[in-house]
């Protein structure tokens, strides 16, 4: 079962991208993105990147970011 670890800091994107946690993104409540590994963020936007060629780019400020850890 896995549960949702809410990502807030940059201390939490960089623990995130170092052990390859899979990221679900929220906007207005809905999930807009789901599965992909942090690759890069700075203060204003997280990059995800979910396959070879598939990557996103999310907004810090409009958008909720959660780790998927397994329990």
């Amino acid at each position: 079962m896995a549960y949702n670890r809410r990502l807030e800091t940059d201390q939490d994107f960089q623990e995130a991208m170092d052990r390859q946690v899979p990221i679900r993104v929220f906007q207005n409540d809905h999930v807009i993105d789901a599965g992909g590994i942090v690759i890069r963020f700075d203060d204003r936007t997280v990059i995800i990147q979910s396959g070879v060629g598939d990557v996103a780019y999310h907004s810090r400020a409009a958008c909720e970011f959660f780790g998927m850890k397994k329990r």
